[in-house]
Order: structure tokens, then sequence, then C-alpha cells
């Protein structure tokens, strides 16, 4: 999860980009560490930036907005069909081949130091797809907005 006021913008765009979930995962190199009410209060002021959000852009459907969640809970619980790990040093992406929009999509973005070796192994054997976003590293705010923009220009909103 990223820090502060970054995370704020990620779940704003995100939901004017179309998602319907966004769950913020904590890991080994996680910079916030939020528990208790605090964390119920980030969660919260998540759903008012949602709101506004989806009111900004004409939605008529409130996003999911998970509680901060353990990476491991988070790997088991995802059921999307296109699993994507983003991941700044894999050589070779593998082109979308499906025609039509996937029965969801979930994308994993590590927090500011990245995620560990073993962490990505882990969302491996979750069958996430390790995919690089070109040749630049993006901070971890701008990353799920170029991710993101990817699938809404690929299939638009699924």
């Amino acid at each position: 999860m990223g820090k502060g006021e970054k995370m704020d913008w990620v779940v704003q765009k995100a939901v004017e980009l179309g998602v319907s979930r966004i769950t913020p995962i904590a890991t080994e190199r996680s910079v916030v560490e939020l528990k208790g009410e605090r964390a119920d209060k980030r969660q919260a002021r998540f759903i008012d930036i949602a709101i506004s959000a989806c009111e900004q852009s004409g939605r008529n459907f409130l996003p999911i907005i998970d509680p901060i969640t353990p990476l491991t809970i988070a790997l088991s619980q995802t059921d999307a069909m296109l699993k994507w790990v983003l991941h700044p040093f894999k050589v070779a992406n593998p082109a979308p081949t499906e025609t039509h929009p996937p029965r969801g999509a979930a994308i994993l973005i590590g927090p500011e130091g990245g995620l560990t070796d073993q962490e990505v192994r882990e969302a491996m054997a979750s069958g996430f797809v390790p995919i690089t976003l070109g040749q630049r590293i993006f901070r971890t705010e701008t990353a799920p907005i170029v991710a993101l923009t990817a699938l809404q220009m690929r299939w638009g909103d699924f």
C-alpha cells in the first residue's frame, strides 16, 4: 500500500478508470502499517474518495474497497481470470490473446520498495503472470494508472 496522499490519488484515479474492487495489500516492504482504528479510518477515507470519484466520472456503481489485507490472504481470495503482477525486470510480456474481456482482472502492484522475490514467486504460484509496463520503472502511484489504462483501452469496462 502506498503512503499518505499517494494512495488517495490511486483510489480516485482507479475508480475513474472503472475498477470494481480495490484491495490495499500489506507486503514485506510496505511503508505504511495501519492497524485497528487507524486502518478503519483509512478504509473509510478511501470509500469517501471512491464516492466522489464515482460522482465525478459518472459511474453509478461504487467499487468495493477492501480493508488492508496481507498479501497471502489477498492471493488466496483472487478469482480473476486475468492476473498480472507488475515486475520491473520482466523481459517479455505476453500479448493478451483474448478477444472478449476476461471474467475479471487482478493487478498486483508492489509498494515503494517493490515486491520481494518471494512475494513475486507466491503471486506466480497463485496464477499471476509477471509483466512489465515497458522500459520505465514507474512510481507506485503511477503504475496502477498505466496498467488500468492498458486494460481499459483493450476491453473497456468489464
